[in-house]
């Protein structure tokens, strides 16, 4: 991970001038707050201010106090009740605003999550830094066979070491040839704006990503999954560590329902039934496809 000496100084006041305040605290979220988080080899992720807590949250369901909720008698079970029924308002009286560094490839995949406030650093008005994410050895995999999206088996040997030599030198003569456009001597230099074209996917950029409790939720619940991109999981997974110091019940029902739950369909449901009975159940009498068998079992086989 590398700050620069700025953003060092800038945690470095920011932490040193604590606040009084009349609004509601997380002391776990408080001992976050500005520290950069490193990730991948040159990433960070940090906690630049925070919204409410699990009160916030119990405060906000109980303003119209419904049927459902008047049986729950503590702030973690009415908790667990709101993530259970699929609730989503109370969650989303909670937001977060996190600095994050990150590959340019990684931000495209996250930027496809629409339900935060997003501000990245421009290329067009500021230089880029020459910093490319280079994965370890042991992250490098062949395309997977059965998965269109994913990695099948790692690369080895010769072919690994000769992969690694040109991520590491095509980015580099991209970032010489960006450099030269933009700074050639005695001329006056290709604009910003178009010098970046010529960039590779795994160049850093920065930005200011907010977002509510409950769409922060979804957010993890699809990237930190064992099935995601490692390269965006590994962010997802930094960020799970903010929030479970953040809102601990929260978090507890979420990583309970969503992280380690799952959901059935109508057929995977009655399948589960007949099993109950102790009846043989098989794709062919499923009624399901192959796609949805694989995955059912999954879930119910140990």
């Amino acid at each position: 991970m590398s700050l620069t000496p700025e953003q060092e100084a800038e945690i470095a006041a920011l932490r040193a001038e604590p606040r009084p305040t009349l609004r509601a605290v997380s002391p776990g979220m408080e001992a976050h707050l500005f520290l950069a988080r490193p990730v991948l080899d040159h990433g960070f992720v940090r906690v630049i201010d925070y919204m409410g807590d699990d009160a916030a949250i119990c405060q906000a369901a109980r303003v119209s106090y419904g049927r459902g909720t008047k049986a729950v008698s503590n702030d973690e079970g009415l908790i667990r009740y709101l993530m259970r029924h699929w609730h989503s308002t109370p969650f989303e009286m909670c937001e977060l605003k996190l600095h994050v560094k990150l590959p340019v490839f990684v931000a495209r995949q996250w930027i496809r999550h629409r339900t935060a406030n997003v501000n990245e650093y421009s290329a067009r008005y500021s230089i880029l830094d020459r910093e490319f994410y280079i994965p370890e050895q042991e992250m490098l995999a062949a395309q997977s066979v059965v998965n269109n999206q994913g990695r099948g088996e790692a690369l080895s040997g010769e072919e690994a070491a000769r992969v690694l030599d040109w991520l590491k030198s095509d980015a580099a003569r991209a970032y010489d040839h960006y450099e030269a456009m933009i700074s050639q001597e005695g001329q006056q230099g290709l604009a910003r704006e178009l010098a970046r074209m010529n960039l590779p996917a795994n160049i850093y950029t920065q930005w200011y990503w907010k977002v509510d409790l409950h769409n922060l939720f979804h957010f993890l619940r699809l990237r930190a999954d064992a099935h995601a991109q490692y390269e965006i999981r590994v962010y997802a997974e930094a960020i799970c560590a903010m929030v479970r110091d953040w809102v601990p019940a929260a978090y507890g029902a979420f990583e309970d329902y969503r992280l380690g739950g799952a959901v059935l369909s109508a057929k995977g449901v009655e399948c589960v039934r007949r099993m109950l009975k102790g009846e043989k159940v098989t794709q062919e009498t499923s009624g399901m496809s192959k796609g949805e068998w694989r995955e059912f079992l999954g879930v119910v086989e140990p």
